[in-house]
C-alpha cells in the first residue's frame, strides 16, 4: 500500500514570483515537510467553493487543518474586536464546510492552531476573540507549556505535560458538540487542545508540531489515515450550523 494522502489547508494571498504578483495558493512548507516525514504524501488544498468539499473528502486519507488568521466572529455571534483579523470569509467558508464533511466521513484530522477553531465553531461553539498577554508576539512562535489528560489520546501519545511551539491570542470559550479537552494551560483558565467524541482519530491544538522536531503526532495522523476508514457514529455526527448567541467572553476558560 503507498502512502496515504493528507490534505492541508491553504491560504490565498498575494504572492511573488519573478515579475509577477498574482493571488496564490499558499503554505508554510513546514507543513508539507513534516507530514512527508511523517510517512504520508502532503497536498495543499485552495480556498474553493464547498461544492468541492465531497470530492476532496472522498478521495484524500487524512487532513491538516493549518495555521493562519482569525475566524470572522460573526460565525460564531459576536461582533469583531480591535484584535481579531479581518476575516477571509472564503476560507472560512471552505474549511467549516470540509470540517464538518470530513468529520460525518469519519476521516482522521489534526486541526492545528486556527484550525482548533475552525473545529470549535463547526460543532456549535464560541471562541475567545483575545487573550491579553497569552500571546505577546503574535508572528513569533514561542515555548509554551500545555498539560494534557492521562486518559485522552494526546495524553496517551505525547505525555501528561509538553512544552510546544505556539502564537495564538485566541481559544475555545462554550465548547461545540461532542468536544471534549484534552490540553489546556498549566493554571487551568485556557482551553489548549480538544478531541471529538466517537472519532478514531480528531483531534484540535494550540500549538504547532510542524514548527518543531517531534514527529510523534503527525505519525499518528498518518497512521490513523493508512488504515480503512471507519464513518463516524450517527451520534457524533456533526450538527448543522445552528443560529449562536451573541455575548462577549472575558476569557478562554477551561471548560
Amino acid at each position: 500500500m503507498g502512502r496515504p494522502i493528507i490534505g492541508i489547508t491553504g491560504e490565498l494571498d498575494a504572492a511573488r514570483w519573478g515579475d509577477w504578483i498574482r493571488e496564490a495558493v499558499i503554505s508554510p512548507v513546514s507543513y508539507t515537510r513534516v507530514v512527508e516525514r511523517a510517512g504520508a504524501a502532503p497536498v495543499v488544498l485552495p480556498s474553493v467553493p464547498p461544492s468541492s468539499v465531497a470530492a476532496f473528502v472522498g478521495t484524500l486519507d487524512g487532513l491538516v487543518f493549518a495555521g493562519g488568521r482569525d475566524l470572522d466572529p460573526a460565525l460564531y455571534g459576536q461582533e469583531r474586536g480591535a484584535e481579531t483579523d479581518e476575516p477571509d470569509r472564503r476560507r472560512d467558508r471552505f474549511e467549516l464546510a470540509l470540517m464538518r464533511a470530513a468529520l460525518d466521513a469519519g476521516l482522521p484530522i489534526l486541526a492545528i492552531g486556527r484550525g482548533l477553531h475552525v473545529l470549535t465553531v463547526a460543532r456549535g461553539g464560541t471562541l475567545t476573540q483575545d487573550l491579553p498577554g497569552h500571546c505577546e508576539q503574535r508572528a513569533r512562535y514561542t515555548p509554551h507549556d500545555v498539560v494534557l489528560g492521562a486518559d485522552s489520546l494526546l495524553g496517551r501519545l505525547l505525555g501528561t505535560r509538553v512544552s510546544v511551539p505556539a502564537a495564538h491570542h485566541q481559544a475555545p470559550y462554550h465548547l461545540g458538540d461532542g468536544l471534549t479537552v484534552a490540553g489546556w494551560s498549566p493554571d487551568g483558565e485556557v482551553t489548549e487542545a480538544l478531541e471529538v467524541d466517537g472519532q478514531r482519530f480528531a483531534v484540535g491544538i494550540h500549538w504547532h508540531p510542524e514548527e518543531g522536531d517531534d514527529l510523534r503526532l503527525l505519525a499518528a495522523l498518518a497512521e490513523a489515515a493508512s488504515q480503512p476508514r471507519r464513518p463516524a457514529p450517527e451520534s457524533a455526527s456533526p450538527q448543522q450550523p445552528r443560529k449562536p448567541v451573541a455575548m462577549k467572553p472575558k476569557a478562554g476558560a477551561r471548560r
